[in-house]
């Protein structure tokens, strides 16, 4: 019971730390081949939560050419200040490694839409969850996991052993999208 009280309070401050922040400015940016919305992210001094936000982005896919908007919090763009949204600066990497991940979705048959920490992903269908193995992550776990953004450790899989995860999307043709593709996870602390 404790590890799912614990889980569903990270959750649901993963979800608060995209708190709104008064917009002083805004400019465009292109994205460049290879680009990620981390990247992107760290260079402006922003939140992806927030790129994602002002870009109206359902998912972390990007591509290039695209045209992104960068709104300005009137802070300098290399200062490792405090923000009230969430800064890859604040971000303790304790490790960092390869998975093979895949996409998961709440709307196949015979599922629930209930993972295992309990976290009702078809209420909460914008939460970022990956499944894992808790021999290699924990469960409640907070982590980056490139091309998707900042998730919770907080399901487990049949499937899932070793270096290997699922990334949860609300929408099946996202996570068809998404397929099978090495990426790398950072474990934050």
């Amino acid at each position: 019971m404790r590890k799912i009280l614990g889980t569903l309070i990270i959750t649901i401050a993963l979800l608060v730390s995209g708190a709104n922040v008064s917009i002083a400015a805004s400019s465009m940016y292109t994205v460049q081949k290879g680009d990620t919305l981390y990247k992107i992210a760290k260079k402006h001094n922003v939140s992806i939560s927030n790129l994602k936000s002002w870009n109206n982005l359902k998912s972390d896919n990007i591509k290039p050419k695209q045209k992104l908007t960068i709104a300005s919090t009137g802070k300098a763009k290399n200062t490792k200040t405090k923000n009230p949204s969430r800064s890859n600066s604040e971000d303790k990497v304790v490790k960092e490694f390869v998975v093979s991940a895949s996409a998961f979705t709440a709307n196949c048959n015979g599922c629930t839409g209930i993972t295992s920490t309990g976290i009702n992903l078809k209420r909460n269908p914008d939460v970022k969850v990956i499944a894992v193995d808790p021999n290699v992550i924990k469960l409640g776990t907070k982590v980056y996991v490139e091309g998707y953004g900042y998730a919770i450790a907080g399901d487990t899989g049949g499937g899932i052993k070793g270096n290997k995860i699922d990334v949860f999307f609300s929408s099946t043709n996202d996570a068809y999208k998404w397929g099978r593709k090495n990426v790398t996870i950072k474990i934050l602390e």
